[in-house]
């Protein structure tokens, strides 16, 4: 396991023991950089606009588009360090 996906999987869990709940738009970017860090690039179907919540994380997910795994589990841990 390379010692970027250690650091991703401590922020993984250090982001279950903050000190206080981010706002909205901030867990957002978080679950977007998270699902590209992990899995690439977004190709789920577009969720019904009835569903807001399911919606929010899709379109959070899919403007993360293009950017390597790499990149976006370099800032996933930058953005829970920053948080810390």
């Amino acid at each position: 396991m390379s010692d970027l996906q250690t650091q991703f999987d401590a922020a993984v869990a250090n982001s279950k023991n903050l000190s206080e709940r981010p706002d909205n738009m901030t867990l957002l970017k978080l679950y977007g950089l998270y699902k590209q860090g992990s899995q690439g690039d977004n190709t789920e179907a577009k969720p019904s606009f009835t569903d807001m919540v399911a919606r929010a994380k899709w379109d959070a997910w899919t403007q993360c588009k293009g950017q390597s795994k790499d990149d976006a589990m370099q800032k996933y841990i930058d953005l829970i360090e920053s948080l810390s």
